[in-house]
């Protein structure tokens, strides 16, 4: 015996199934804290784009925070090596791309 079926077209399917990827798609976006892309896809997504810069810039800062709390609790010897030097340049590149972030981020 065949089992009923849910739909009665493939049509039927297919659109059932764009609407279940497409509510999941917005349910993702909206886990992440994201706004939606605009209904047109010609209009531009500002907010949508300068809320991604902002959640990049929370990370980098926290990332940035964490590399400098252990470079301090390192001793001087470290430090003044290369691994310590080397350490210190990422540092010091995260906070240039952290203020170009803050720029762009207007």
């Amino acid at each position: 015996m065949c089992p009923s079926r849910k739909y009665d077209s493939n049509g039927e399917r297919q659109a059932a199934y764009r609407v279940r990827q497409a509510a999941a798609r917005r349910q993702e976006l909206a886990d992440r804290g994201l706004p939606s892309f605009p209904a047109l896809p010609t209009l531009p997504g500002t907010a949508r784009w300068n809320g991604a810069i902002q959640r990049c810039v929370v990370l980098l800062t926290l990332v940035c925070a964490e590399m400098t709390t252990y470079s301090d609790a390192r001793s001087e010897t470290w430090q003044d090596s290369d691994r310590g030097e080397a350490h210190q340049e990422r540092i010091d590149t995260l906070n240039e791309l952290l203020s170009s972030l803050e720029e762009l981020q207007g």
